[in-house]
């Protein structure tokens, strides 16, 4: 832990020192600043005051304002605003607004602006908005263009996209939320398999399929779009009997208390024993019929395409469209037609 934080304190005493050393300074123009690590710098003590078309530096550059090209091999701190293009190796820190681009192999910091900033760990930014791509965490304020995460997304409010590995946050979007889980006060459109809105629907229900699995499933989303998340049990197996499945689904139409839905879902069995495997993906048309506001019931055909090993998946299933083996008979594959039925409450 000792190695990762060093760094960080480096960079965080060197805003600091420059700060306190230059409070009572007007900023001034100096051109360029070429150096090591401030002081050690063509612009010495004067540093944190100036601002430059060009800066660059070996391990760390302290600036006032950066207007051109500032590069350093591990950090760039500027106390006020930059245009133009900021990269260092470790990280980059904008006192002000950052107008341009911030490329950084862990961190970008800024208070606002319209950046394009691009990092390997995060990229922070209070009242930021622009493009921001990380390969863990991006927070900004008002996004007007795109947040990418390996893992997350957070924003006050975002008028493009979020996309994430695993979560997006804000409090309005104006456009599209993409990832596992979506959460939003208000959305325009979330694709992802737990999706949280206060415009959105969310509901709780219970279905049975061909193979009798039954399973409790949440599913929630917009007006269109919606993700599906269950877990159940298989009453007629004695091992493959734990059930899972997650998908995406969409109402494709709406007509009074009726609705057409599909859903494409993988999901399947486990045992948690040996090496049994029982996976199933699913296309299902389900007719669907409101019988108050918040209590629906639905059922309809479906494609499966299954992949097994066991004794029991292949017992389950008796017709099939197609189907063949390998590994001399151990795996089986198969597509087949089969059914869907449940019901769900809605709040």
């Amino acid at each position: 832990m000792n190695i990762i934080f060093r760094p960080v304190a480096t960079v965080f005493l060197l805003s600091l020192f420059s700060t306190s050393n230059c409070l009572a300074q007007n900023d001034k123009h100096a051109g360029a600043n070429i150096g090591l690590i401030y002081p050690l710098s063509s612009n010495w003590t004067k540093a944190p005051s100036q601002t430059n078309n060009f800066s660059l530096n070996l391990i760390a550059g302290v600036s006032g304002a950066e207007r051109g090209v500032a590069l350093a091999g591990f950090s760039n701190v500027v106390r006020g605003n930059t245009t133009g293009l900021q990269m260092a190796g470790f990280s980059n820190h904008v006192g002000k607004n950052a107008d341009g681009v911030m490329l950084a192999g862990f961190i970008n910091t800024y208070a606002g602006g319209k950046a394009a900033t691009f990092s390997g760990f995060a990229n922070v930014a209070p009242n930021g908005s622009g493009t921001q791509v990380a390969g863990f965490l991006n927070k900004g304020g008002n996004i007007a263009s795109v947040q990418v995460a390996g893992f997350t997304n957070v924003a006050r409010e975002v008028k493009g996209a979020q996309i994430a590995g695993f979560l997006n946050v804000a409090k309005k979007v104006r456009g599209i939320q993409l990832g596992f889980i979506n959460i939003a006060d208000s959305a325009g459109s979330q694709i992802g398999i737990i999706n949280i809105a206060r415009n959105g629907e969310k509901s709780l229900g219970i279905t049975i399929d061909e193979n009798q699995t039954t399973m409790l499933a949440f599913r929630s989303g917009g007006k269109t779009l919606y993700g599906i998340l269950g877990i159940g049990y298989n009453f007629d197996n004695e091992r493959n009997k734990y059930a899972f499945e997650a998908g995406i689904g969409a109402h494709l139409i709406k007509w009074n208390a009726l609705r057409l839905n599909a859903e494409l879902v993988q999901g399947g069995l486990e045992s948690f024993k040996d090496d049994d495997q029982y996976f199933k993906a699913s296309f299902r048309l389900m007719p669907a019929f409101k019988i108050t506001r918040s209590f629906e019931i639905f059922a309809g055909p479906s494609l499966n395409f299954i992949n097994t090993n066991t004794a029991e998946g292949k017992d389950m299933t008796e017709t099939y469209i197609s189907s063949w083996t390998r590994n001399n008979g151990q795996d089986l594959y198969g597509f087949y037609v089969g059914y869907t039925a449940g019901l769900q409450v809605a709040f």
